[in-house]
């Protein structure tokens, strides 16, 4: 096998695909890694693949020259959005200025990039997308675009943002955003995540990963955990474990930047509480490019303390460092083991407490009380009892007050 960078360091970027003048390059998902594997029969030893990856030169990153925190000021886009909603008041402002805006939607199951041309098409990019995204084919157009005089605005992760100005050498009318990236896990992760539920991802119209601090999954308006509870699929987000394997070296988690501004969530804000509810950005500048979008676009910017902001962003300092859990959580994935028997066996504890928390918000809710709740989850019951090596065979598990008390039990003798 010839890839066009070292095993396991592909980015997924796909810009060696665009460049690839004999269609020789397949970007290959492993699940637990991408790699860009060169067809030799296609080959004619050109080496624009070689020369295009961002792992075989040298990044043109630059640091901020100016940084704010803040948010949109029509209240409905920062309502809508995941944060503070800055990027949609940019790009609109863009797209009233004259230019196409080019960003990540999610159509037909697919993390896709696509134009927006009018101040309503800039909704289809709304919200966090916690999943990589395939921008395969979208520099070629964006790069026709410009030479036909349009601008655009290119909205992505850094190393599709770095992508994107070296495959159009950074033409005069192509602006950038990057957006602060924690790491992100192939969409066969999402996929195997909704086997547990019976769901394919094309089947879903619309998806959500988080509304401002509430980071839970929801599709097509239904969520997959209780409100006390993270699902399964955000909480090895959150924790690290479900990235590929190039996001543990990425090279730009620094606070040198690859687009001509950085927007990501201004965490560590010391402004007041009711204002960071309502969701607060963080937003650096790169450049005069940079500027000038945000002069142009309606904002309200606030101060924001530098070295605050990437205490709290690590991203802007290193990468996100790999749990030892990870390998055996892939090896049971591999295996063909359901998504939540994964977490169960690498995150024993984690999945205690929030099978605990689910059953005591259900009990709740639950038509026929305790009785009815053990008869749906008579699994999870069990295996709380077996985990806990707590002996109940004696007792009626039936009765309303015990099963309660068996579970407040548990969750006081583990602070849950």
């Amino acid at each position: 096998m010839i890839t066009v960078c070292e095993k396991g360091k592909c980015t997924g970027c796909m810009e060696c695909i665009d460049i690839c003048p004999k269609g020789a390059i397949q970007v290959v998902d492993s699940m637990i890694e991408y790699n860009a594997i060169i067809d030799l029969e296609k080959c004619i030893n050109c080496n624009a693949c070689h020369k295009a990856c961002q792992n075989n030169h040298e990044l043109m990153l630059v640091k901020p020259i100016c940084w704010n925190q803040g948010w949109a000021a029509d209240e409905n886009i920062r309502e809508e959005s995941s944060s503070g909603g800055l990027a949609t008041a940019i790009e609109r402002a863009f797209i009233r200025n004259g230019g196409v805006v080019c960003s990540c939607t999610f159509h037909s199951g697919r993390f896709e990039f696509d134009f927006a041309e009018t101040e309503g098409e800039v909704g289809k990019f709304l919200g966090s997308k916690y999943v990589k995204s395939n921008p395969g084919g979208i520099y070629k157009k964006v790069l026709e675009r410009l030479k036909d005089g349009e601008k655009i605005l290119f909205v992505g992760l850094p190393c599709q943002v770095a992508a994107a100005k070296h495959y159009t050498k950074n033409h005069h009318n192509l602006y950038t955003i990057d957006l602060i990236c924690h790491g992100t896990p192939s969409p066969k992760i999402l996929e195997k995540f909704l086997d547990d539920y019976d769901i394919k991802l094309v089947d879903i119209e619309r998806i959500k990963f988080r509304v401002k601090n509430s980071f839970k999954l929801e599709q097509n308006g239904k969520q997959f955990a209780v409100p006390t509870v993270t699902d399964n699929y955000l909480m090895t987000f959150l924790n690290s474990t479900s990235y590929t394997e190039n996001c543990y070296q990425c090279n730009y988690a620094q606070l040198g930047r690859a687009g001509d501004i950085t927007l990501g969530d201004s965490w560590g804000s010391e402004l007041e509480k009711k204002i960071q509810d309502k969701g607060v950005s963080l937003i650096l500048c790169q450049s005069e490019k940079g500027k000038k979008l945000i002069e142009q676009s309606d904002l309200v910017l606030k101060d924001v303390e530098l070295k605050r902001a990437i205490e709290h962003n690590h991203q802007l300092q290193h990468p996100a460092q790999k749990p030892q859990q990870r390998e055996a959580f892939f090896r049971e994935l591999n295996k063909g083991c359901k998504f939540k028997n994964a977490v169960r066996k690498c995150y024993p504890e984690r999945y205690l407490k929030d099978t605990v928390k689910t059953l005591l918000h259900k009990a709740k809710y639950v038509r026929g009380g305790a009785k009815q709740l053990l008869n749906n989850y008579w699994y999870e019951y069990n295996w709380i009892i077996e985990i806990t090596k707590w002996k109940l065979a004696s007792y009626n598990f039936a009765t309303n007050g015990l099963v309660l008390h068996n579970l407040k039990f548990v969750r006081l003798k583990y602070q849950i």
